[in-house]
């Protein structure tokens, strides 16, 4: 590998890692120590203690190895964090035979949302660029395939898809954030957090200053709120709804 971090394959060293291409690591590796045990090791970090948590050190000291010898397998931390995002990610299920393009890509975004809720520590992993690992381009072609038979143009297509990867991610940070903000309050649900909003906003709001606020507010939106999936699936149907448009369905 040279200094970039590239070796004879021309291949950015953590796209080689991915797709299982590099070369074995040189002088010596520790008996037992592979590639796999390294992300699960770091994901297993992620998983009790959270993200910022996550450190080469660390995950060094969780397989009880020196810092120094997992640089032979992952070249800096960044690519461990694409690789673990990759692993949580894992092969997309196959859908049900027999959907519409609509029902596909919400079956579709509904298991890349399950994978966020299940490791919600993905969420804070920066975008390190377009998709290239394994399981990344795995979820891309399902969504793709969805779209195989609507007469969208191939730049469509993909514009669909990186639509909702966004929209499946942004919602998922919402959820998690607002949960993580929830837990401790004296009543730590979304519906009590809610009311307790709705009375705020009406000490502090002039219904002269902010008449739309208080509509809002007049028409109980904030006395219960809906759940998660209710405001996951609106949200969702309204993007399907203007793609739908594209072909005049």
């Amino acid at each position: 590998m040279d200094d970039d971090g590239e070796s004879g394959t021309g291949l950015p060293a953590s796209i080689e890692a991915a797709w299982g291409i590099r070369r074995r690591p040189g002088k010596g590796p520790r008996p037992g120590l592979t590639l796999s045990r390294i992300v699960q090791a770091a994901m297993d970090v992620a998983e009790a203690e959270g993200l910022p948590a996550v450190s080469m050190s660390k995950v060094a000291a969780e397989l009880g190895v020196s810092t120094m010898s997992l640089y032979r397998y992952v070249a800096a931390k960044d690519e461990l964090l694409m690789l673990m995002l990759d692993a949580a990610a894992g092969s997309p299920p196959e859908p049900p035979p027999g959907l519409g393009w609509r029902a596909d890509l919400t079956w579709w975004s509904r298991q890349m949302m399950a994978t966020h809720r299940r490791n919600p520590w993905t969420v804070q992993i920066p975008v390190f660029g377009p998709p290239i690992t394994p399981n990344q381009l795995r979820w891309m072609e399902q969504g793709l395939r969805a779209l195989a038979g609507t007469p969208l143009r191939e730049d469509e297509k993909l514009g669909v898809i990186l639509m909702l990867s966004i929209f499946v991610r942004s919602q998922a940070a919402l959820f998690i954030q607002l949960e993580t903000a929830f837990q401790g309050r004296q009543d730590d649900t979304e519906v009590g957090a809610l009311a307790g909003y709705n009375a705020l906003l009406r000490k502090v709001l002039d219904p002269r200053d902010f008449p739309a606020i208080h509509g809002v507010i007049d028409a109980g939106v904030f006395d219960a709120g809906d759940s998660e999936e209710e405001d996951f699936r609106w949200a969702l149907d309204r993007i399907l709804d203007g793609v739908a448009r594209l072909f005049g369905e």
